[in-house]
């Protein structure tokens, strides 16, 4: 919808050679659809030669209509008519009845029918499967089993009870993709908000950028739909199995095999809160580092949420890239401003695919007497900071959050990410300048600790790696330990090559996108690069450096990409105290590093496999083994407080499974 679209409106525009690929805009096209097409077969290969034989085994089965049963017949029919008849709304495509506009990413049959006169051509309908509707609809089932059939093939079955008096010769099941990127003249925009909601309004009606269809579908019918959505082959798609996996999400929410998920946890408060009611005081004892899921997001919240309540805290500013639907955040802000603070919330309203909510919490913000700013012209602000102002016996202190991951304390369960809270003067004063730059007129300062893109965070970064080439040219050690989401950034990718070259060890995690080639001789081979994909979405973006035995540390909000270091704001902050930068290096990076459960390592020719190992050595999950650590410590607490804890994940076997164990016992790490 994004990165292929933009592709596609390039060769509409006869663009050469789009930045950095080294390829023309059509034949960049056509590498993306052949290895897309490789990816949607390899896909499709292992959901219905492993995943659906495998739940079938276990007992949850979607099946076939005519694999129904005379009763699970029956139902599936009760729900077509009790159901789902109101709610589909059968289109004519005629002269009279001209094409229906398709939503983005709707599913719809197109069927043909007999037309009044058998020598007529033949009558085509469109029949939209809603998405009120349950994707799979739950049947009658033998004890130890539960049955689902897709809604399509009820609706299929059913297709003639929407054409009376006429027969269904033809049906074909397809989904439609359309190109959903926003395109923003910002320069001439007069009102932001409002230009961003006309876009949203329009983002329905992109250019079409793929067609998925069903296998096995008439060709016939298939030449009729690519030619009336102008798709051409090169961009249809034809699946063996069910259209819009995402749908299979319903059947992960079925109720009983819970031996098939994973096992819920409780994040632990970090130790340094556990018992405290003034968070002030705990911040100003030492600065706190947070590593979520495993530490609780709720320590942000409640952040937040009592300096809304403190009546010395005298201004609050933070930024918001993505938030969750009943965000607690939005409340603690509204309530801060409700009570006469001075708040302040940058929202920024071009987070793609948020635009809609972001512009709900800016008007509800707004509402209730925030200053809300929506950032820079020509950037995004992507920066993750929090700035609360408190008056104290000796004037004023900045309590700050600086943090990896957006304020979501829904994906803050799903993904791993690191905040700092600190009052660190230094720190305080660079956040007040960078709001200044926010939300007013100010340039851009000369930072005392913070590295702010697109200034100069980037410079910064080149120049932390430059430093290790000197070393490694003076035969001292000399180090890079990096991990973020993606590695694409050219200057950057050149720069470690040339440090791989003067000697400096570089290990680095990139669970996504990495346009570095690792251990290629004479270019990268003190270079090595790991993914790690596993319960949690790494996102923590941790950068550490030797610095000839003083390591230094920095986490951000940016990655190594071309976007985050030019075209954003960004943020990287550095971790000095010695004992939160021990615990990134010797617990969280080292514990990454010893992970061979679910790490891939990419290599020189751009593939990836596993993590060597002997053949009866285990496997050693890094995220569970942060969790069984978490609760552990958390168990602890809660004895010390005359608490227990609900669970305690163990290790178990060869593998890291959690399983629930008496509380009260004692469990070895």
């Amino acid at each position: 919808m994004v990165r292929v679209a933009g592709v596609m409106r390039q060769v509409r525009a006869r663009m050469r050679q789009p930045r950095g690929t080294g390829l023309t805009s059509r034949a960049l096209l056509d590498r993306l659809r052949r290895r897309i097409r490789q990816m949607v077969s390899a896909q499709y290969e292992r959901l219905m030669r492993a995943v659906l034989p495998d739940m079938r085994a276990a007992g949850l089965r979607l099946l076939a209509y005519d694999e129904l049963n005379d009763a699970q017949r029956a139902a599936a029919e009760a729900y077509f008519r009790d159901q789902a008849y109101a709610a589909l709304s059968p289109l004519a495509v005629d002269v009279a009845h001209p094409a229906p506009h398709l939503h983005n990413l709707s599913t719809n049959f197109l069927v043909e029918l007999d037309g009044d006169d058998p020598s007529q051509t033949p009558l085509l309908a469109y029949v939209g499967l809603p998405r009120a509707l349950r994707r799979f609809v739950p049947l009658p089932s033998a004890e130890g089993h539960q049955d689902f059939v897709a809604l399509e093939d009820v609706v299929r079955s059913n297709l003639d009870e929407l054409f009376l008096g006429h027969r269904v010769t033809s049906a074909m099941l397809f989904r439609l993709t359309r190109d959903a990127d926003l395109l923003l003249d910002e320069d001439d925009a007069e009102d932001l908000l409002k230009d961003i909601e006309l876009a949203l309004l329009e983002r329905d009606s992109g250019e079409p950028v793929r067609l998925e269809v069903e296998a096995g579908a008439d060709p016939n019918l298939l030449a009729t739909l690519q030619e009336m959505l102008g798709v051409g082959r090169q961009d249809t798609y034809v699946v063996s199995g069910p259209l819009n996996l995402k749908d299979m999400f319903d059947l992960a929410g079925t109720n009983g095999y819970d031996d098939l998920r994973y096992r819920p946890f409780l994040p632990r408060i970090a130790p340094e809160l556990v018992g405290v009611t003034d968070i002030f005081a705990a911040i100003r004892r030492q600065p706190i580092l947070l590593h979520h899921p495993f530490d609780s997001f709720a320590t942000v919240v409640d952040f937040l949420q009592q300096a809304a309540e403190d009546p010395q805290v005298l201004a609050i500013k933070m930024t918001l890239y993505r938030t969750s639907g009943d965000s607690p955040i939005v409340r603690a802000l509204a309530i801060a401003a409700e009570r006469g603070k001075q708040v302040a919330a940058l929202v920024e309203l071009k987070a793609r695919f948020d635009e809609g909510p972001n512009i709900r919490w800016a008007r509800q913000l707004e509402q209730s007497g925030v200053h809300v700013v929506y950032g820079l012209v020509g950037l995004k602000t992507h920066c993750k900071v929090l700035s609360v102002v408190r008056a104290e016996g000796d004037g004023l202190r900045f309590y700050l959050h600086l943090g990896t991951g957006n304020y979501h304390p829904t994906t803050a369960h799903l993904y791993t990410d690191c905040g700092l809270l600190t009052c660190d003067e230094a720190l305080g004063e660079d956040v007040s300048q960078l709001f200044n730059v926010l939300t007013g007129y100010s340039d851009y300062p000369v930072w005392r600790k913070l590295a702010v893109a697109p200034k100069d965070l980037k410079a910064k970064v080149l120049a932390l790696i430059r430093a290790e080439i000197e070393r490694a040219q003076r035969g001292e050690e000399a180090w890079v330990l990096a991990k973020c989401n993606a590695i694409i950034e050219p200057d950057v990718i050149a720069t470690l090559y040339e440090a791989s070259q003067a000697g400096v060890k570089i290990e680095l995690f990139s669970r996504g996108i990495c346009g570095l080639r690792a251990g290629v001789p004479g270019v990268s081979e003190n270079i090595s690069v790991r993914s790690i994909v596993g319960r949690f979405l790494e996102h923590s973006r941790i950068f550490c450096f030797g610095n000839g035995g003083d390591p230094l540390v920095f986490m951000g909000s940016a990655d190594w990409m071309d976007r985050n270091l030019n075209r954003r704001v960004e943020t990287m902050f550095p971790i000095e105290d010695r004992r939160l930068r021990d615990y990134v290096l010797n617990d969280i990076m080292a514990t990454y590093l010893a992970d061979t459960a679910k790490t891939r390592c990419l290599q020189p020719d751009g593939t990836w496999t596993r993590v060597p190992r002997a053949a009866d050595e285990p496997l050693f999950n890094a995220q569970e083994d942060f969790l069984r650590r978490a609760v552990l410590t958390a168990a602890a607490a809660g004895r010390r407080m005359g608490r227990t804890a609900r669970f305690v994940p163990v290790r178990r076997g060869a593998g890291n499974d959690i399983r629930t164990v008496d509380p009260s016992a004692e469990a070895a790490p």
